[in-house]
């Protein structure tokens, strides 16, 4: 089965105090382990049993049910948690901080519209850092949709769902949006994405 739980990039209480590692216990251990079994179990005895989980997901687009609600969910986790690491957060770093000025005018402005979307994103979802063509934009999606099924080229990602972090910050969201930018975004990551997947 190409489809497994990859484990968490740094030890459960590395992002301590910011995300507790009780809240990735139940969010890592729980909830995205939900979705990957959900997905293997749907895709069994199907075409896509050998496929990854972006090819799942990109075979789905367009589809809603179950199969692209957890695919796509699972995916959107294992993002999230390599959008996040230990000591990371403030002003981009790298390729991506220039662009950054450039799109927003400033990281004080980047950090606003981010801190918005997030915010504004009514219900569950998710607030997106997307390549969109040769400019940076921010989005949000709703539930299990994802940027990886359109041309946007997702580059970093905030969850926004309550299990994400409730348990840590109650019903504040913005502190726990601002806990994200201020010391846990991955600007390496984010340049190792658009580096990666940045038209030529």
């Amino acid at each position: 089965m190409a489809v497994t739980l990859p484990p968490l990039p740094y030890p459960p209480e590395a992002l301590e105090p910011h995300v507790s590692s009780k809240t990735l216990a139940v969010h890592h251990g729980k909830h995205h382990a939900a979705y990957v079994d959900k997905t293997v179990a749907l895709v069994k005895g199907t075409a896509l049993e050998s496929a990854s989980l972006e090819e799942i997901v990109r075979a789905q687009a367009g589809k809603p049910g179950p199969l692209f609600n957890s695919a796509a969910q699972a995916w959107n986790h294992d993002f999230l948690w390599k959008s996040m690491r230990p000591g990371g957060g403030g002003d981009a770093t790298g390729p991506i901080a220039q662009r950054i000025e450039k799109d927003f005018g400033s990281h004080d402005g980047f950090r606003q519209q981010f801190s918005k979307a997030a915010a504004d994103q009514f219900g569950s979802g998710w607030a997106w850092l997307v390549l969109d063509g040769d400019a940076l934009r921010i989005v949000a999606t709703s539930n299990a949709a994802t940027p990886l099924t359109g041309s946007q080229v997702p580059l970093l990602t905030l969850d926004v769902w309550e299990h994400a972090y409730y348990l840590d910050y109650q019903q504040r969201r913005a502190d726990y949006i601002a806990a994200f930018l201020a010391h846990l975004a991955n600007w390496d990551y984010a340049n190792a994405n658009l580096a990666a997947r940045a038209p030529r």
